[in-house]
Order: C-alpha cells, then sequence, then structure tokens
C-alpha cells in the first residue's frame, strides 16, 4: 500500500466519524423537538387524605462530606412530611471528620424527637449503591427517597412528588429536576449548569413525555421499594447504580417518570478537575450499563424507536471518543490538499443543534435566559476538550477494566484551593495540552494545504487548550496548600485528592 492510498483511507475514515457525529447532533434534535412539542406541563396528582400518606425512608449516602453533611441533615429532617412516617437515614462511608460532625448533628435530631438513623460503614464495600442496599435492608418504608450530599432539599419536596405513586400503582421512580446552589461561583459552574439545564429541559422531557426509556439521576428521587425489589435491588457492576437501576426496572414493566416542576437544588462542581472527575464516573458507567443491559434493551418487546433511543442514550458520551479522532484525522486530511467524502453542509448544520437545544432550555428555565446562554461558547469549548477524560472512561468500560467510584468533592461554596478535598492536575491534562499544540501545528499546515479546515480544527485547538488552561488556572496553589497541610500534620494526601486512573 501506497502512502497516498493509506492517507485517502483515513480520509474516509474521518468522514465517517464526524458523520457519525452529526447524527448524534440530530438525534439531539429530534429531543428537541419533542420537548417542544410536549412543553404543556401535566396537572399534578391529588393529595391524599392525611392517613393515607405511606411510610418514606429519606437515604442520604455521604463520603468525606465535612463542609455540606450538617447542612443535608438540616434540611432532610425540615421535610415538610407526617412525623410518624418519615426516616432519615443518613449512610456513612466517610473516613475523616464528617462522621463525627454528621454523628452530632444526627443526635441534635434525635433528641428533638425526629427519627434520624446513623450507619457507619468502616468499608465501602459495593459504594453508594451497598450504602443504600445496606441502609434500605435496616428500615422500612414503602418509599425511598435519595439525596445526594450536595442537595438542599425543599420542605414540600415530598408533599409533591408522593402523591403521584398513590395514583398511579406502576410508577417506580420519579424523579425530580436539579436545581443550582452555586450557579455564580465561577465560569465552570456557569457552563455545567447550562449542561444540566438542558439535560432536564430536553431529554428528560422528551424521554417521560414519550415513554421512551430514560434514566434516574441518582438524587432528588422518589423510588417505590416493590419497584427496587422486582428490579433486582441496587447493583455495584457500574459507577452508575441509577441507571442501571432505572433500565432494569422499565425492562420489568415498572413506569419511570419525571416531574419538571419539582426542584431540589445542589452545588455544581467548582472545579474544572471535580467536572471531569464527574463525567468520568458518569461516561465509564454508562457504556458498562450498555455491555450490562443493551442487548436486553434490543431484544425486549417495546417500540423500535424505543429500543433505538435507549441504546443512543446509553452511547451518549460516544461523541467524545469521536471528537478525539477527528481532530487525530485531520492531519492526513490536510496532507490531502483537504480531500474527504464528507458533507460540509450536513456537519454545518449538525453544529447548530446543541446551542439551539442550551437556548430551549434557558427560555423555559430562565428570566435571565440571553445572559446564561451567553456563556455556551465555553461549554462548548469544555465539551471538547472532555473528550481526553471520557474516551478513556469508556475505553476502561469496554476493555471491563474496574476502578473505585471517586465521588465529586463539594466544598459549599468556599475555597476549594485550601481543602483537603483539592483535586490537583492529572495526566490527562498534559494530553490535552498537547492535543491542543497539534492541533494548532495542524491548522498553520493547513492554512496553504487546506485553508477550509482551518475554522474546525483550531475549534478543536481552542477547545482542549481552554480546558487544559482552566486545569492549571484553578489547581493553583493546590499542590502548595496540600505540601503545607502535610507538614503540619505530617500526613500525605488522602485518596479522596487522587483522581480515578
Amino acid at each position: 500500500m501506497e502512502w497516498r492510498d493509506l492517507l485517502v483511507i483515513l480520509s474516509w475514515l474521518y468522514a465517517i466519524v464526524n458523520t457519525l457525529l452529526a447524527l448524534f447532533s440530530f438525534n439531539m434534535l429530534f429531543l428537541l423537538i419533542l420537548a417542544v412539542w410536549q412543553r404543556r406541563p401535566r396537572p399534578p396528582a391529588p393529595a391524599p387524605d392525611e392517613a393515607q400518606w405511606p411510610t418514606v425512608l429519606v437515604q442520604l449516602p455521604i463520603y468525606n462530606e465535612r463542609y455540606v453533611v450538617e447542612r443535608l441533615i438540616d434540611a432532610a429532617v425540615a421535610l415538610d412530611y407526617p412525623s410518624d412516617r418519615l426516616i432519615v437515614q443518613v449512610l456513612d462511608d466517610s473516613t475523616d471528620d464528617t462522621t463525627l460532625l454528621g454523628q452530632a448533628r444526627a443526635a441534635y435530631h434525635r433528641q428533638r424527637g425526629r427519627a434520624v438513623e446513623y450507619i457507619h460503614r468502616t468499608e465501602r464495600s459495593g459504594y453508594k449503591a451497598g450504602a443504600l442496599a445496606a441502609g434500605q435492608a435496616a428500615a422500612p418504608g414503602e418509599f425511598i427517597v435519595v439525596f445526594d450530599a450536595d442537595f438542599v432539599p425543599p420542605p414540600d419536596f415530598l408533599r409533591r412528588m408522593i402523591p403521584e405513586f398513590v395514583a398511579d400503582p406502576r410508577l417506580g421512580i420519579l424523579q425530580a429536576r436539579w436545581e443550582h446552589l452555586n450557579v455564580t461561583q465561577s465560569a465552570v459552574t456557569r457552563v455545567i449548569a447550562l449542561l444540566l439545564d438542558m439535560h432536564f429541559a430536553v431529554e428528560q422531557v422528551a424521554r417521560s413525555r414519550t415513554g421512551m426509556l430514560m434514566n434516574f439521576n441518582g438524587s432528588a428521587g422518589v423510588i417505590r421499594r416493590a419497584c427496587l425489589a422486582d428490579a433486582g435491588g441496587w447493583q455495584h457492576e457500574t459507577l452508575v447504580e441509577d441507571l442501571d437501576l432505572a433500565y432494569r426496572a422499565q425492562l420489568r414493566g415498572w413506569r419511570v417518570d419525571y416531574r419538571p416542576d419539582v426542584t431540589a437544588p445542589a452545588e455544581l462542581p467548582a472545579s474544572i478537575q471535580a467536572f471531569k472527575l464527574q463525567q468520568f464516573r458518569w461516561s465509564k458507567g454508562s457504556i458498562q450499563v450498555l455491555r450490562k443491559l443493551g442487548w436486553q434493551v434490543i431484544t425486549s418487546r417495546r417500540p423500535l424507536l424505543h429500543k433505538i433511543e435507549g441504546i443512543l442514550h446509553l452511547s451518549a458520551y460516544m461523541p467524545h471518543p469521536l471528537i478525539l479522532l477527528s481532530l487525530l484525522l485531520s492531519l492526513p486530511v490536510v496532507m490531502l490538499y483537504g480531500y474527504t467524502p464528507l458533507n460540509w453542509a450536513l456537519l454545518g448544520a449538525a453544529a447548530l443543534i446543541p446551542p439551539l437545544a442550551v437556548l430551549w432550555s434557558q427560555l423555559r428555565l430562565r428570566r435571565d435566559w440571553l445572559r446564561r446562554w451567553s456563556h455556551y461558547p465555553l461549554l462548548f469549548l469544555v465539551g471538547i476538550g472532555l473528550a481526553v477524560n471520557n474516551s478513556i472512561a469508556m475505553w476502561q468500560a469496554a476493555t471491563g477494566r474496574a476502578s473505585a467510584f471517586m465521588r465529586t468533592p463539594k466544598f459549599s461554596g468556599g475555597d476549594q484551593r485550601k481543602s483537603a478535598y483539592a483535586l490537583r492536575v492529572d495526566w490527562t491534562t498534559y494530553v490535552e495540552l498537547g492535543l491542543a499544540v497539534y492541533g494548532l501545528g495542524t491548522a498553520l499546515l493547513a492554512l496553504q494545504r487546506a485553508p477550509a479546515l482551518v475554522p474546525f480544527i483550531l475549534m478543536y485547538a481552542a477547545g482542549f487548550g481552554v480546558t487544559a488552561a482552566l486545569s492549571f488556572w484553578q489547581s493553583g496553589g493546590v499542590r502548595r496548600a496540600q505540601l503545607q497541610r502535610r507538614e503540619r500534620t505530617g500526613r500525605k494526601p488522602t485518596r479522596a485528592n487522587s483522581r480515578c486512573s
């Protein structure tokens, strides 16, 4: 095979990769159309009589959350629900002073007559799924509510969610919409808020209103205990026990639904490194669930459209390795003076869809929609920059490589650089920097050989460069603070500070 023949093959691969990227965008357009069509709110179910309110178990899984554990327990205890039918259960796997803080706060509320149980495990078997299963076995409750450590549920949360289950005995899981406590903290929190708003205003609305397979987001949701048992309980083969459970429940015939009008605010990841850690877990977990349940989805009795959308849903992070391949393959295309069978009109149309979806979510959810939407360019660049992080996660999932459940650190709005939970830059940041340099070099070459490709290549270079720059900038001072802390305490940084690899 001659060198030029190899370049032609790579240019065809470049066209295939970018066409697949476009197809994922057009699927987002399909969901956006459904969300717009189904935009009218549904009337809530009537509230039952006081005597008919069922027993509810509120589970609070935590691991090393010294900054937010007291706030979480206070919010759970403040839920407006018959006190004789409400049990608050703190599931603590912590290895630091979080346990002392949490136990003291639980004792404070018990002295005032509230049912607050505290379970502290000295080992993290099964991680979050294991903690939830252990707590479920130790307490009654017809319904189970899960709130992660970063959430602050409003008092009327249960009063608005539980009637839906009373009205529909086949409703197994009901998800509420996430709101944001610290959206203005940094450019990163603004970007993450846009991404989550799009998920809840477009994807969740489209899937829930049309009966398609959808996910439970793992927090701020209610689960019927009978549904949990019928679906096989909490399982920890994947890093996303929530998505795993939701799909198993729906394949068993249970309905999973979404209430966009019921919200629970939560703390967004404060740094790009924390966001990458969260995305690593979600992207790896999604592929793990695809490997575990994909064939069951395909062979189920659900409509063909539901099956296709289910597989696309579980493959939602696939654009990240495609982005990585697109940049790497741009050099062979440039060497061929821009020759590629790619339909550029198709690619250009696909590029308009994500900003439209984000715009719709802001129009639906925010009064200051224009100011918030103005941060979309940064979201676009960070979305590109996450390709290294998420591609590694997906590769590990595809090859069956196991890894620990690394929780996203929370700081209650404080300076994360001075915290023991702070995250330093990891090796993927240097890969991102290298890809930015690769993109710049390819763009310079394209100026002479394929000028039409220059904007696309620079777009990728900017995405990886911005993401790497954010990592270096936000991690400034973290290593120095950790070394100073180590000198004072004589102890090494905890595993909470290390990244899942």
